[in-house]
This record gives structure tokens, C-alpha cells and sequence, in this order.
């Protein structure tokens, strides 16, 4: 029993390393075409990401020089 007390743990851990891998790719991406980075923190909230994509990908980029 105690090693199953010690897995508890690392599900935490994953699913921090796949939030970590999931915004900061939209974070960059923000910060690219000249929107607020921390909207890409919505990529943790659901149906508020599909929102954030559609938003980014149909919205007319503040930056145009890329």
C-alpha cells in the first residue's frame, strides 16, 4: 500500500508537465502576433481552448510583419 501512496503524486506531476508543454507553445504564439501571452493560459480551461484557437485563428493579427 505504501508505494501506491507514492504514484498518487506523480499523477500531478504528468498532468503539470502536459500543461507545461500545452501553454507554452500558445504562449510564444501570443506573444508572436501581438496578443497578451497570458490569454494562452486558456489552454487550460475547457472549451474556453477551442475558443482561444478559433479566436487566434480567424481574428486579424495585430503584427503583420511575419
Amino acid at each position: 500500500m505504501m508505494g501506491h501512496e507514492m504514484f498518487a503524486g506523480m499523477g500531478f506531476l504528468w498532468m503539470l508537465v502536459g500543461a507545461i508543454l500545452l501553454v507554452v507553445p500558445v504562449w510564444r504564439i501570443c506573444q508572436r502576433i501581438g496578443y497578451p501571452a497570458p490569454l494562452s493560459l486558456l489552454m487550460l480551461v475547457p472549451f474556453a481552448n477551442l475558443a482561444l484557437l478559433y479566436f487566434i485563428a480567424f481574428s486579424k493579427w495585430k503584427r503583420n510583419d511575419l
